[in-house]
């Protein structure tokens, strides 16, 4: 039997010739079983942005999902990542071309350097990437998790343009530095850690606007990243009756007030996500009074 695919209007973030779905599923942290389970109905809910990884080790059950879904190839917007172990030039295109067989496509859509920490020279990396694309086995590149000098560095390097910066984003980490370098090159900011593993569930302001507007609280916080000029927002859950849900967050606004009122939730030390070794040094993420 054809599966019921549920027709979500598609609402995209435009960086060039790019047109990347504004909500992504995220799949970090996601076993085989987690996606077998959680991929087809998020697919049948209507994401059309998938996010994964070569470390996440799941690339090729969410290629087993997309696959099997009946959703045509050219509507999916599939996101992965090079590991840093990869980044040698005579282990990156292998890598990539592993990818494209787990994940059962002949191109990627968007392919990101994971994190910055490699030995590897950055201009290598940049070569790698812009080899695929001219190849014909990837369509977008982008970065991950770098900090505005090596994002203004890679910029530079490539030949290609760069689409997007991907990077820990929630209301307690306050990332307006990095945010308005990433917009001001021209780039999109991609979202991750949006729920600041599961924080924001308990936070009094956002149960009041939650309460308010007649939205869950992740609705709330979801719309509190897509309103803001070119972000993409990963999310991520692994309760199936919640991806409906984190889909309908575009039939409502927040107002300028209580946009101001969530970003007023970042205090200090609130980033989640460091590696030892592998994150940059990163940008300021000193409060400081925004527009909205």
């Amino acid at each position: 039997m054809t599966p019921c695919i549920q027709d979500i209007p598609a609402h995209h973030v435009h960086i060039g010739d790019a047109a990347i779905p504004t909500l992504g599923y995220g799949t970090y942290g996601m076993s085989d079983a987690d996606i077998y389970r959680l991929l087809p109905a998020a697919l049948r809910a209507g994401f059309r942005h998938i996010d994964t990884a070569q470390v996440y080790g799941n690339e090729a059950s969410v290629g087993d999902c997309v696959s099997a879904s009946g959703i045509p190839r050219a509507d999916v917007f599939i996101t992965t990542k090079v590991w840093v172990s990869n980044y040698h030039p005579d282990r990156f295109e292998a890598s990539v071309d592993a990818s494209l067989h787990k994940l059962k496509t002949d191109y990627i859509d968007l392919l990101l350097l994971h994190w910055p920490g490699s030995d590897v020279p950055l201009h290598d990396q940049i070569a790698g990437l812009n080899a695929v694309v001219k190849s014909g086995k990837v369509r977008h590149i982008g970065i991950s998790n770098f900090n505005r000098k090596l994002m203004e560095a890679t910029i530079q390097l490539s030949e290609k343009p760069l689409v997007t910066n991907q990077f820990e984003y929630h209301p307690y980490l306050d990332q307006s530095l990095l945010i308005d370098s990433t917009r001001a090159a021209g780039l999109a900011v991609t979202a991750y850690c949006g729920m600041a593993v599961g924080r924001v569930f308990s936070d009094s302001t956002l149960k009041e606007l939650s309460v308010r507007y007649g939205k869950t609280i992740a609705q709330i916080v979801l719309r509190w990243l897509v309103q803001q000029e070119g972000t993409v927002a990963l999310s991520r859950t692994t309760h199936t009756e919640r991806l409906t849900q984190n889909l309908d967050i575009f039939d409502f606004e927040l107002s300028p007030v209580d946009m101001a009122a969530i970003h007023g939730r970042a205090q200090p030390d609130s980033r989640i996500v460091d590696p030892r070794g592998l994150a940059p040094l990163w940008d300021s993420t000193e409060h400081r009074l925004r527009d909205v």
